[in-house]
């Protein structure tokens, strides 16, 4: 039959509807492969024919269709004939232009038939749906308005594959610090440290460990070193004031005189009396008069220091000022100590290798060098800027491009929580377009794609989502 006059017919009757009770056979396909190749669609089917039973001068005629709505491609025939009818086809295909593929039937016989087809591909397509018509009537075209049972669900929309804007971190010189506190302990009224006396010793260890970690570090260099005493309100505001400046520098003192510290520059600072450090602890205890505690510790009359200390003394006949001298005064008393320093830059090898080993020395922009010396959406490439993130949780850079890679991985709620983090400029809106055309939005997605479309920075790769996108 021609195929031409089929596909007609067929067109003809779109509208009408297709009647129920047909001869269809979906079983009759063993393999069921639909795929997209650019802009040809491919169909790969294997019939098994093994219990079908076709007389001498019999023909059996399936007819494969891709069908959607209205829209419909009819596509070569499948005939298998009896003995007899085979031969009258063999003279007559001499003489004929025809597509369809012809078959003996041998009964009783296992037999299997390779079915290939190539026809134009209409976006209708990705989402169709393809019926098998048998007809084993000779009923002609009639059997294919006849049948309405589906073969096979067509879905050949292609997952998005968005492209993104990563954004290329500024170098910076990599300052970093380690700070801590140390509680040294001193005869009343003195400024003289004495290692051994109390918890001196392992106070001061701390100190020193803190400075040899980064002393030691081959990649860092020291560049600071900064001291601040506070004292507890305990006493006169006046003296008080002495013995945090006094304690302060010796502390500075016995850190130089264990280590070389020429170039570093140093500093000393002090609180004479630690008021707001009170304030935190009172609020985090369950005083039973916290409130009249909090009100006087925060008041500003007396402006005298120590006029408001001899009230806390008073009040409620001295109860609470007695769990203030023992369980709090002791740790306002503390030095805090912070050690700046440097880490030199690295080139691109040695950055691949402390990424995985050592991270913290690494810039973002020397992150982003490591992950572009891999392919871009790669497991590497994702991997560098996870760890970005990490170790910079805080930066609109390192978040954006966290973002983006969440958005690779199809991980939108992740991305949201990044970019709430990024700063706005079209790299961002073209994320946010992203994870709209992921989570389903494509008409929100598919707006602010138009509206970058034209921009500087993020134009084609907007342009790009647009097509993929399509109408």
């Amino acid at each position: 039959m021609d195929m031409k006059k089929i596909a007609l017919m067929i067109l003809g009757m779109a509208g009408m509807g297709l009647a129920a009770g047909a001869s269809t056979d979906a079983d009759r396909l063993e393999k069921r492969m639909i795929e997209r190749s650019d802009d040809v669609l491919l169909v790969d089917l294997t019939f098994n024919l093994s219990d079908l039973r076709v007389s001498s001068g019999q023909s059996v005629v399936y007819t494969p269709l891709i069908r959607k709505g209205d829209s419909l491609r009819v596509l070569p025939q499948l005939i298998v004939n009896g003995r007899a009818r085979q031969i009258i086809y063999d003279r007559a295909s001499r003489e004929a232009d025809d597509v369809s593929v012809a078959v003996r039937r041998r009964n009783g016989e296992e037999q299997r038939v390779d079915y290939h087809a190539r026809v134009p591909y209409a976006a209708w397509m990705d989402r169709s749906e393809m019926v098998l018509v048998e007809d084993d009537c000779g009923c002609g075209w009639k059997a294919l308005g006849e049948s309405d049972e589906t073969s096979y669900a067509i879905n050949l929309a292609r997952e998005p594959r968005p492209l993104m804007a990563y954004v290329a971190p500024k170098a910076e010189v990599k300052t970093r610090s380690m700070s801590g506190s140390a509680f040294l302990d001193f005869p009343v009224n003195q400024t003289v440290i004495r290692p051994d006396y109390r918890r001196n010793t392992a106070e001061l260890a701390k100190i020193r460990e803190t400075i040899e970690s980064v002393r030691d570090d081959k990649y860092a260099t020291i560049t600071g070193i900064s001291i601040k005493g506070y004292a507890s309100p305990e006493g006169t505001y006046a003296n008080n004031e002495r013995l945090a400046k006094g304690r302060s520098e010796a502390l500075l003192d016995y850190v130089k005189q264990r280590y070389d510290l020429a170039g570093v520059e140093t500093s000393v600072d002090y609180e004479p009396e630690d008021w707001a450090g009170l304030e935190k602890k009172v609020e985090a205890s369950d005083l039973p008069d916290k409130a009249e505690l909090l009100a006087i510790i925060r008041a500003d009359e007396p402006a005298d220091w120590d006029a408001r200390e001899w009230k806390l003394k008073n009040l409620n006949g001295g109860s609470s000022y007695r769990y203030l001298l023992d369980e709090i005064y002791p740790a306002l008393r503390h030095s805090d100590y912070e050690v700046a320093y440097t880490i030199r830059p690295f080139n691109v090898d040695e950055s691949k290798s402390l990424i995985y080993k050592d991270p913290k020395q690494l810039s973002l922009e020397e992150m982003f060098q490591v992950a572009q010396t891999y392919e871009s959406g790669s497991p590497e490439f994702k991997e560098v800027f996870e760890i970005a993130v990490r170790m910079y949780p805080d930066d609109p850079v390192s978040n954006l491009n966290a973002a983006n890679t969440a958005l690779l991985n199809r991980d939108t709620a992740n991305a949201r929580r990044y970019l709430a983090k990024a700063a706005d400029g079209p790299e961002k809106r073209l994320a946010e377009g992203v994870a709209c055309w992921l989570e389903g939005d494509t008409d929100q997605a598919r707006g602010i794609f138009e509206s970058l479309a034209s921009d500087p920075v993020v134009g084609e790769q907007a342009r790009a989502n647009l097509e993929q996108i399509g109408d």
